[in-house]
């Protein structure tokens, strides 16, 4: 995908870095990313890949925007209280980059839908709320050799990881249970923080500069302002991934 003049300006600062320049910005722009989850975690990864330029974007979220959700879901202003998420989603990444596609998706991603909905995108970002959707996806993407970028948070931790098995652990070996559903609480800073290190993932992916979290789980623990890599490793009897050796 060739750069226009206006490609070269807008992206002028990113493509200084050391390893990007035109070819790497050329990777994002014939690049398409799904991105599951428009709120809190959907909010910064679809900006920051949106500015970024990545030439596709899908955001899914069947939920309408609430009061409850404004602490942290910066994509949506006061005005759309009410509205589709994923509608109001594309409606404000479209302001910040009219040069992009984005296709909105307000669906539910269940065993019937994710097929048509996710198809065959170079990343899958986890913007999710629930395990159970999350291994679904996990599911996918394995099937279909497809990168994808888990985060999650609650309160002032978060945690980031890089799912690309067989070479990783899978989404399940890491998290063989899933732990049980609550109402959790959430400062928007932590949603900030982690989507923001998920879109440097996919970033870093597409364009091949810097090391991925393949492997690692990333922990953020923001009351001591912590960052702690764990190790990931393979579960032999994964009942995702086993079989894939």
């Amino acid at each position: 995908m060739p750069l226009t003049h206006d490609d070269k300006i807008r992206y002028g600062r990113q493509m200084l870095i050391p390893g990007w320049g035109e070819e790497g910005q050329e990777k994002l722009k014939g690049s398409r990313v799904f991105i599951a989850g428009a709120g809190g975690l959907g909010s910064p990864v679809s900006i920051y890949l949106a500015v970024a330029g990545i030439g596709e974007l899908a955001i899914c979220d069947a939920d309408r925007i609430e009061l409850s959700n404004l602490n942290r879901q910066i994509l949506h202003p006061d005005a759309r209280v009410g509205e589709l998420k994923a509608l109001s989603a594309a409606s404000t990444l479209g302001g910040l980059n009219p040069d992009i596609k984005i296709t909105a998706h307000s669906d539910y991603i269940d065993e019937a839908s994710v097929a048509r909905l996710v198809g065959q995108p170079d990343a899958v970002v986890d913007c999710l709320d629930n395990f159970e959707t999350r291994y679904l996806l996990n599911r996918y993407c394995l099937e279909r050799g497809i990168p994808f970028v888990h985060g999650a948070v609650s309160g002032m931790i978060g945690q980031v990881t890089f799912v690309s098995a067989p070479e990783t652990p899978c989404l399940r070996c890491v998290f063989p249970h899933a732990p049980p559903k609550e109402l959790f609480p959430v400062l928007g800073a932590t949603p900030g923080i982690i989507g923001t290190i998920q879109a440097m993932e996919v970033l870093k992916h597409l364009t091949g500069v810097g090391e991925t979290l393949k492997g690692t789980l990333l922990i953020f623990e923001g009351d001591e302002m912590a960052f702690t890599p764990i190790k990931a490793k393979r579960a032999p009897d994964c009942p995702d991934c086993g079989h894939l050796g």
